[in-house]
């Protein structure tokens, strides 16, 4: 099998990947990090030689009611223009307003207003970049009394209407139908299968909110065993993906984030295989 699993590039492995340049199916980049000239992006694009990258921003603010910022954008779509990932992608979230940029991806009600929105946004940031984006499912803390729409419903009209795919990260989803009380089984059955472009994988951390355990995407662990089987329901249903390992806080030793990925590889192996002696 081909692996799929790849590694988030973090500025304290850059040195150690450029030295060693370690198997790995892709790095990928917050877009965000390398947005105006710096050592780190000539040091991505000479590696760009020897690695597929992709892509993801964190600060498009798709949901943002004031539309996608001008110079943000241009700088996003110069990026991508030099670097020629093979995937883009952003959040379903927002975090400007009226200029303002607020550190963090804030919860979007799910409406058909904020369709409208979403969709005009990631319909502006497709004509830019002339390629197709995946919009990531959040990690959910509370859901919206006045939501018309569940958030696979949403999902799918955004990905109807406009022509994008989905990232859909394991980790958020099982956060989400932890506190929320969802199923995630019967979450997924309302995504269309083939929107999914990519899988992502991180650790989350569980905290005590009055007595009741609250989980929280922090990306600061290893891949918990809930979550593994739970990406091994997405490659059952939606077939193998790219897939990323992230972790952005409490960064550990390069290998640790390598082992993730070759667990991520074995896993996707043995459900083919699985799959084939079923056939």
């Amino acid at each position: 099998m081909t692996p799929v699993a790849g590694i988030g590039l973090r500025a304290a492995h850059l040195a150690a990947v450029v030295r060693d340049r370690p198997a790995t199916a892709f790095l990928e980049i917050h877009a965000e990090n390398y947005l105006t000239p710096s050592p780190a992006f000539d040091t991505v694009e000479r590696l760009r030689a020897d690695y597929a990258f992709s892509v993801h921003a964190v600060g498009l603010s798709l949901g943002s009611t004031d539309g996608l910022e001008d110079t943000h954008l241009r700088r996003v779509a110069s990026l991508v223009d030099r670097l020629q990932p093979t995937l883009v992608s952003d959040h379903l979230a927002w975090s400007i307003s009226r200029g303002r940029y607020l550190n963090d991806l804030l919860p979007l009600p799910y409406t058909e207003e904020a369709i409208d929105v979403v969709v005009r946004n990631v319909d502006r940031l497709q004509e830019t970049l002339g390629r197709r984006v995946a919009v990531e499912n959040p990690s959910c803390y509370f859901s919206f009394a006045h939501a018309t729409l569940s958030e696979p419903a949403f999902l799918s009209e955004v990905v109807r209407r406009s022509g994008c795919g989905l990232l859909l990260d394991a980790n958020n989803l099982f956060v989400t139908t932890q506190n929320l009380k969802l199923d995630p089984r019967v979450w997924l059955d309302g995504l269309p299968v083939d929107a999914v472009m990519e899988y992502h994988l991180a650790g989350h951390a569980v905290n005590d909110a009055d007595g009741e355990p609250i989980l929280i995407d922090d990306h600061a662990s290893r891949v918990s065993a809930p979550v593994w089987s739970l990406f091994g329901e997405l490659v059952e249903r939606f077939g193998p993906r790219p897939t990323l390992i992230e972790w952005d806080a409490d960064i550990p030793p390069l290998e640790i984030l390598l082992d993730e990925a070759a667990t991520a590889d074995r896993r996707v192996a043995e459900r083919e295989a699985g799959a084939a002696r079923a056939a």
